[in-house]
């Protein structure tokens, strides 16, 4: 019978023990609340409670990476887009954490979707597509704020994708492809405006020394019989040509005289 009181007793020690000891890792903090009652953090290492009287609530002080879920959101020009982001957050103040708020990582998570449609709304969809960093800024020190009293520090907030109607997508694709065309026809325009240019001073030179449009036309016909084409050339002397448009001309005025 000994025995028998000596072993229940050794389990009553063993529940008491397994009751008041708690272990607590480095990045962890516990709230001991003694009848009700907050009486401090306690950890990190071995912990130390009244078994039955004191509880204790654990906090994980690690960044926290917390999705955003996506949000249907109208733009202040009127474009409904989908948008989802992610937070980055901690605990910084482990007892404000545990007493003032229910759940810190619930009501972070709400807090950033509301602001996420609220600064969305506010945008233009230009600004949310090319002025992202501006954006995540604002929504940051918005959520910050609102989560300062919970004991929360919010270190990042990044727009992940931003989800546009099929529609204003092929509208956008539109556009670029015009400016596409646009900035090919301003180059063509000012290559042929350069073209003509170098064409400019290479006529005055050629002007300046008429035996160069002689070598020209020679290189000219080099050029073309490299190819096999069907193209005949026959290289007249320009002064030839000049001549016989001067005795044409002079038979002209005789028929005219003559008449």
């Amino acid at each position: 019978m000994t025995w028998f009181i000596y072993f229940i007793i050794a389990v009553i020690v063993i529940i008491l023990l397994s009751a008041a000891i708690k272990i607590v890792r480095e990045y962890e903090r516990v709230g001991v609340f003694r009848l009700g009652r907050f009486v401090g953090l306690r950890g990190p290492g071995l912990v130390l409670i009244i078994p039955f009287i004191e509880t204790v609530r654990k906090v994980d002080l690690r960044i926290v990476t917390m999705d955003v879920p996506a949000q249907e959101c109208i733009s202040v020009d009127n474009v409904t887009v989908r948008v989802d982001a992610v937070v980055y957050f901690r605990v910084v103040n482990a007892a404000d954490a545990i007493l003032k708020v229910l759940d810190y990582i619930k009501a972070t998570s709400l807090l950033a979707q509301t602001t996420l449609r609220n600064v969305v709304g506010q945008s233009t969809l230009d600004e949310l597509l090319a002025q992202r960093d501006r954006l995540n800024e604002k929504i940051k020190s918005i959520v910050d704020e609102g989560t300062d009293p919970w004991g929360i520090k919010v270190s990042m907030v990044e727009v992940k994708e931003v989800q546009l109607p099929q529609t204003m997508q092929r509208a956008m694709a539109a556009q670029a492809e015009a400016e596409r065309e646009r900035r090919a026809k301003v180059v063509h325009a000012e290559g042929e405006y350069q073209a003509a240019e170098k064409l400019a001073e290479a006529a005055k030179v050629i002007s300046s020394q008429p035996s160069a449009l002689q070598l020209r036309y020679l290189q000219t016909l080099t050029t073309i019989t490299t190819e096999k084409t069907n193209t005949i050339v026959f290289p007249v002397p320009i002064d030839i040509m000049t001549a016989l448009l001067g005795k044409a001309g002079e038979a002209e005025k005789g028929r005219e005289k003559s008449r």
